[in-house]
């Protein structure tokens, strides 16, 4: 995020001097979430519709990104559902062995073990899934999500004070409050 900022604060003062700078200097942006802002800018919107429009990308953005982190979500709760599943048809199996061990004179205890073993095994596995794959990975989904909404919040506050043409230590000071205060850069160590 401290780069966006960057990228923000030097692209203050041009937007300063004119939209017609401002609009040649949109090919070195890598942001499309940015471009797309002071795209908007140059076009003349006005900032409550940019606010508007670029609120409402991250809104619906934020909704499609949740669903799949639901999807994790719905498949660790269930997996250790489907491990009980296989727990029981498991012990079905090696109860229907162990009537079949007085005809073939195998020892019960083996074939007790060989069979319980096998049944509580899928009971671990559902809850190695849940609890160490789709969880983990449901809680990195979301996490991510609101990183991106802090970030594109970011820019949109940024975008809007190109906007209002304000002078660049403006501009960094409003957009480091984005930040954590170690990754704050001062306009001495830029570049």
């Amino acid at each position: 995020m401290a780069d966006e900022v960057e990228a923000i604060v030097n692209l203050a003062p041009i937007a300063r001097r004119s939209m017609q700078e401002l609009e040649k200097s949109l090919g070195t942006i890598s942001n499309p979430f940015l471009r797309d802002g002071l795209q908007m800018v140059i076009d003349g919107y006005s900032a409550e519709e940019i606010r508007d429009i670029l609120n409402t990308r991250i809104e619906n953005r934020t909704l499609r990104e949740r669903a799949e982190a639901n999807v994790l979500r719905t498949m660790g709760k269930y997996s250790p559902a489907f491990g009980m599943i296989g727990t029981l048809i498991g012990l079905v199996v090696m109860l229907y062995g162990m009537g079949a061990i007085s005809t073939q004179g195998k020892d019960p205890m083996e074939v007790l073990g060989k069979g319980m073993g096998a049944a509580i095994i899928t009971t671990f596995y559902g809850t190695i899934m849940a609890n160490l794959i789709f969880n983990p990975m449901a809680v990195k989904f979301e996490a991510r999500v609101e990183r991106r909404n802090i970030l594109q919040a970011m820019l949109i506050e940024g975008v809007l004070l190109l906007q209002a043409r304000k002078h660049p230590l403006i501009v960094r000071e409003k957009l480091n409050s984005f930040l954590r205060p170690r990754d704050w850069r001062k306009p001495e160590e830029t570049k």
